[in-house]
């Protein structure tokens, strides 16, 4: 794409009022508007972003047997109920509005329970079972504080998967294999070296829930890191979790971090104060086991714009960047254009993605959003390129460009 195409703009400065890292810069950069106060707007850019975000954890989803749907917004309080969960003094996140014929109804900010009164209609027999679904949505939540740019939203896309089991070893293996698609999640998205399976609260529902944190100053959560046995628990839990694996305080390392996921064993409870049950093989009727896991997409996407970003700018991993090529092209001679429009049509041409700076601007200025934007490689066009048959290469996080011929620019564009 050109960027007299594309619909961006960027800024100099962030709005005054935006304290977090991540959004000062998505901002600046052109990829998220801000709304108001924990709601953002994805541009064009940011929206290549979550979809690439979504692209990954969309093939580990598939890979362990998920199906993809999509659940309504508007929450029956009929369905929150039975659980409790309707009452603001057991979920104090919700938002909640009335139909124009009175009715009250809730906007989403999580699905358990619909999911749960959905398979009432499908789940009959053991037959039917495991089923596991996941979806991509944006979920309200009514937090007290949103400082965190897109780490912590009012609003915000989120990855919600839900799996139905008839046995608890049936379910304990699928979260097993659940843990082990996250960690190819994180390890796609570049965050895996800093990522940990962190013991949480579990709830009313198990004694501890599983959370993923990545190590971020910018994060709202602390977790304890014994490194030697690679086991991370949550600030919260410490002192039951220390008892529970038999390890000394002393051994582990406080540090903070932003939760990026987390999947829960809801055991039968959830099935039982629903009623939803399945019968087994001998004509019986049994209760379902029930886990759910969830990923912030956005928040991920907040979270890398944090961890990864410079004095600079952004710096996006190869697997969630809009684009993997920033050409820019200096001077605006008949043959400086096609040069650098006979290099962008090569690389599309490869499946190489490019946003290609077309602009009359002057190249520091160009060389500002190259690095601002943060795409992991620039590729610059002039007339003195031209003359030697090469280009400007430079690495987003080099300090120094290097040139190559074409040969060598498309091998480095593929490694």
């Amino acid at each position: 794409m050109k960027t007299s195409q594309l619909f961006t703009k960027t800024l100099k400065n962030a709005p005054a009022d935006e304290v977090a890292l991540n959004a000062q810069l998505l901002i600046r950069a052109g990829y998220v508007y801000k709304e108001m106060a924990g709601a953002y707007a994805y541009l064009p850019l940011g929206l290549m972003v979550v979809e690439n975000i979504k692209r990954v954890v969309r093939e580990e989803m598939n890979a362990i047997g998920s199906n993809e749907l999509i659940m309504t917004s508007l929450q029956n309080k009929a369905v929150w109920e039975p659980t409790g969960r309707w009452d603001e003094k057991v979920v104090d996140v919700w938002f909640k509005t009335k139909l124009q014929d009175g009715t009250e109804v809730g906007l989403g900010w999580s699905h358990e329970e619909p999911i749960v009164e959905m398979l009432k209609q499908y789940v009959h027999s053991y037959k039917d079972l495991p089923i596991s679904l996941y979806q991509f949505q944006t979920k309200m939540r009514n937090e007290l504080r949103a400082k965190s740019g897109i780490m912590r939203g009012r609003e915000f896309v989120m990855k919600d998967m839900y799996s139905f089991h008839a046995s608890k070893d049936d379910l304990d293996n699928y979260y097993t294999q659940t843990i082990e698609a996250y960690k190819r999640v994180y390890a796609r998205l570049g965050i895996s070296d800093d990522t940990y399976v962190t013991f949480a609260s579990g709830g009313a529902f198990t004694k501890f829930s599983h959370e993923f944190q990545t190590i971020c100053d910018a994060g709202e959560d602390v977790i304890y890191l014994h490194r030697g046995k690679n086991i991370a628990i949550n600030e919260e839990v410490i002192d039951d979790a220390i008892k529970e694996l038999g390890i000394a305080r002393e051994e582990l390392e406080r540090v903070k971090t932003a939760e990026v996921g987390n999947i829960f064993n809801f055991g039968t409870q959830k099935t039982d104060e629903m009623g939803l049950y399945y019968t087994d093989d001998s004509g019986k009727q049994q209760s379902l086991h029930i886990g759910s896991y969830g990923i912030g997409i956005t928040r991920v996407m907040g979270v890398v714009a944090e961890k990864f970003a410079d004095e600079r700018g952004l710096v996006w991993p190869s697997a969630i960047t809009p684009f993997q090529v920033y050409l820019v092209q200096i001077g605006t001679s008949p043959a400086v254009t096609q040069a650098a429009q006979s290099l962008y049509d090569t690389l599309l041409a490869q499946g190489i993605t490019v946003l290609y700076d077309d602009s009359d601007r002057r190249p520091g200025e160009k060389f500002a959003d190259a690095d601002l934007l943060g795409m992991p490689h620039r590729v610059v066009v002039s007339a003195k390129t031209i003359e030697t048959s090469v280009f400007e290469y430079k690495n987003r996080t080099s300090q120094d460009a290097t040139l190559l011929s074409l040969a060598d620019l498309q091998m480095q564009l593929t490694k």
